[in-house]
Formats: structure tokens, C-alpha cells, sequence
């Protein structure tokens, strides 16, 4: 086994392998061009985010037995083409579920409490208090979708919160625990005063919240998208705005997640123009902690993997 490392990941996972005797080549600076030339001396890759492992890639990978992802999800690989392949897949999602969850709750609470809105007042010379009065999560019901380990660690640093926790997961029943109540959809949208995402980009998910879906909640919500942005209808989001079907929205991700191309979005200025809505550059699972976990995580399913072949 030889593994081809072009991203950058923490030493904890090069130590392992170290130990482990498995040989790699530690690029994180490599371009796609420069991978595609070298591909198929590999029969591992390990990635991040840094350039789409699609069909035309894994192409030209004849030799590539795995694939390791140094994050949660692998919305940047052809799953199902890789597969097809015989390629083994490892994500890491078990490494930054904590960093999401608490991250999540902290731009709820930020949110409920109108504490970005406050802040800049107060830099700009301006002390209102009743304009800020704000909402208690206690009593509250808060819906997760997905119900994965990035939702269930949610549920878990929710559970010190005196809320009620209920989930919706398509593909999983019999999962009710002591963090939160498996319900159906229909009572998700009855019951929702939160609503927070834990669900992976795939083509079914991709533009699943639109203006249809958001019609169907019965309360005002609090919108949490910690997931993936191509999940969600920007549009639909700032129209459930304007009806006060959303009182509130935190999006640590968007579909366009690049300047310039974001600001260019026809819907940009008039998401960043409200205060009612919180913005964060995709960083939910972006923590120190979490870059460490990842890494160790990761190596050690590839070396469980490795000796059991």
C-alpha cells in the first residue's frame, strides 16, 4: 500500500502510519494537474476538500484501492462511481461532530439573544436594550434532521438545556436515545421551534429546502444550516424571512463559498443586509481540537482496514 496525501493534515495521522509501516507521499501542496500525473503509481488517496475526486479522476487511478477522507461526509467524491470501482471509502465524520454541535448552539444562542446585532450597536455608539430583548431556549423544542454523529452529538450538548430534542432521519429507525425522540416528518413541521441540519450533500438532499419545504412548519422557526450549503435555497430562506415563517437564521454554510462569486450571487447583499440572519465561513467543524481528531480518526480505520486485508 502507497497513499498519496495531497492535503494538508495533521502529523498525528504520518505518525501512525509511520509506526504502522504504511509507505506514503506527503504532498499537501500538490495541484489536481499534478495529481492526475501520478495517480496511479498510488493505491490509496487521502483528501480534503482541495479538488473533486470525480469519474474522469479515478479514471486515471487503476491502482487506487481506498479513499480517505480528512473530514465529515465525502460530498467531493464520486461515491457511487468509486464503489463501482471497488474502492474503499473512510470519512472521518466521528472527528469534528463536538466542534459542529457546539458551534451550532453557540450561533443559536447568539441568534435568540440578538448578540451580533447588539455588539455592533454598541461599537457604533448605540445602547438599546427592550430593541433587544431576546428568547430563552428553555421549554423550546428543537427539530434535528439527520441524526448522524454530527446530529447526535447536537443532541447531546443540548441535552443541559431543559429543551425538548426531536429528529427526523430517512434512512434510520429505532433511534430514539436519551438525547432525542425519533419522529416523523409530519411532526417535525408541527413541532419545530428549531430547526437544525445534520444531513450530507447527495443528489437527493441537493435544493432540498426550498420554498415547498419551509411552507409545511406550523411555528415561526429558529433555521440552524451546519450542514452543507447546496442543501438549501438561499432565496426561499430570505422569503421565509420576509413571512415571518423564520424568525431567525444561522448559516455556517452557503452554496457559493468563494469570493468573488459569492458577493456576485443575486441574493448576497440582501442575506449580509439583515441582522436577524448569522453568517461563519464554514467553520462549525473548524476547531483545533477537531483537526487533530480527524487525522487520528482517519488513520486509524485505513490501519484497521490495512490489517485485516
Amino acid at each position: 500500500m502507497n497513499i498519496l496525501i495531497v492535503d494538508d493534515i495533521h502529523e498525528i495521522l504520518l505518525e501512525k502510519f509511520d509506526k504502522a509501516g504504511i509507505a506514503y507521499n506527503y504532498q499537501p501542496n500538490i495541484t489536481r494537474l499534478e495529481a492526475e500525473k501520478i495517480i496511479s503509481n498510488y493505491s490509496g488517496l487521502i483528501i480534503r476538500s482541495k479538488f473533486q475526486v470525480d469519474q474522469a479522476f479515478i479514471d486515471l487511478s487503476p491502482n487506487l484501492q481506498l479513499i480517505g477522507r480528512s473530514g465529515a461526509g465525502m460530498d467531493n467524491i464520486d461515491e457511487v462511481y468509486a464503489i463501482s470501482k471497488g474502492i474503499q471509502l473512510f470519512p472521518a465524520n466521528e472527528g469534528n461532530c463536538d466542534a459542529v454541535g457546539e458551534h451550532m448552539i453557540g450561533m443559536l444562542l447568539s441568534l435568540m439573544n440578538n448578540l451580533n446585532r447588539g455588539n455592533a450597536e454598541i461599537r457604533q455608539g448605540q445602547w438599546k436594550r427592550e430593541e433587544n430583548r431576546g428568547y430563552e431556549l428553555k421549554g423550546r423544542t428543537v427539530a434535528l434532521i439527520g441524526y448522524g454523529h454530527n446530529g447526535q452529538a447536537m443532541a447531546k450538548k443540548l441535552s443541559g438545556f431543559d429543551v425538548k430534542v426531536i429528529a427526523y432521519d430517512k434512512y434510520k429507525t429505532g433511534f430514539s436515545d436519551q438525547y432525542a425522540t425519533e419522529v416523523s416528518m409530519e411532526e417535525i413541521v408541527k413541532q419545530a421551534d428549531i430547526v437544525s441540519f445534520h444531513i450530507p450533500l447527495t443528489r437527493e438532499t441537493k435544493g432540498l429546502v426550498d420554498e415547498e419545504y419551509l411552507f409545511h412548519f406550523r411555528k415561526p422557526i429558529f433555521f440552524l444550516m451546519g450542514a452543507r450549503g447546496g442543501i438549501v435555497h438561499v432565496p426561499a430562506v430570505l422569503k421565509a424571512l420576509d413571512a415571518g415563517k423564520i424568525i431567525g437564521a444561522a448559516l455556517d454554510v452557503l452554496p457559493i463559498e468563494k469570493f468573488p462569486a459569492l458577493g456576485e450571487q443575486d441574493w448576497y447583499q440582501d442575506l449580509v443586509s439583515r441582522d436577524n440572519v448569522i453568517l461563519s465561513p464554514h467553520v462549525a467543524g473548524w476547531t483545533f481540537e477537531s483537526y487533530f481528531k480527524l487525522s487520528d480518526i482517519l488513520a486509524d480505520k485505513i490501519i484497521s482496514y490495512l490489517n485485516t486485508k
